[in-house]
């Protein structure tokens, strides 16, 4: 639930950070951007905003129709994977919730079209309505992907951006700790202007 301070910005977020092309995952949990000034950018917004980051990752046609639904579908996966992600980052024991919500999300989509009867014609097979079916598509195979990374040798290098307010993670590369030049910069300042104050 968003604070009354908090505003949703619709504009371009930050660059990739750092693993998001590699893990589709990673770039799901950062879709919500923490930006300075109690502003978040959150990329999956609305259906049109949804439908345009699916298809950007080639999880979606253009023309997909998402609906609410679909969009509120994703945006709980999402919470879900950052749950595991800080899980993963801090230490601590994942949220049985969080585990089962993956789980479900990879085991939910049907592999064939599914057997449909019709008291006149019969048998007959037929795919899930289609706009659902490309939801439960691109969830599953999310899913499957924050599995694949947080049992990966990269989930050695998964951080969270050491500059607040900042909440997107990224995998380390060297000393590195920011998800973007901007967060590196901001996190810079913030300690030179420590070191004048402390003077």
């Amino acid at each position: 639930m968003r604070s009354v301070k908090e505003t949703v910005m619709e504009q371009p977020g930050p660059p990739p950070a750092q693993g998001e092309e590699e893990h589709l995952a990673l770039a799901l949990a950062n879709s919500a951007i923490a930006m300075p000034g109690g502003h978040t950018i959150d990329l999956l917004g609305t259906p049109a905003q949804t439908n345009q980051w699916l298809t950007a990752r080639g999880l979606a046609p253009v023309d997909a129709g998402m609906r609410e639904m679909c969009a509120t579908q994703l945006r709980s996966l999402r919470e879900q994977i950052r749950s595991l992600l800080a899980s993963r980052t801090e230490g601590l024991p994942a949220h049985a919730a969080a585990v089962a919500a993956i789980n479900d999300a990879m085991t939910r989509v049907p592999t064939a079209p599914l057997l449909q009867w019709d008291d006149t014609s019969g048998p007959y097979r037929v795919n899930p309505h289609p706009t659902t079916a490309i939801v439960d598509h691109a969830v599953a195979a999310l899913a499957a992907n924050a599995a694949d990374l947080l049992t990966s040798p990269d989930a050695e290098r998964l951080t969270a951006c050491g500059s607040p307010p900042c909440n997107r993670y990224l995998l380390r590369h060297g000393r590195r700790h920011w998800c973007s030049t901007r967060c590196g910069d901001r996190a810079r300042a913030a300690r030179a202007y420590a070191r004048r104050s402390s003077r």
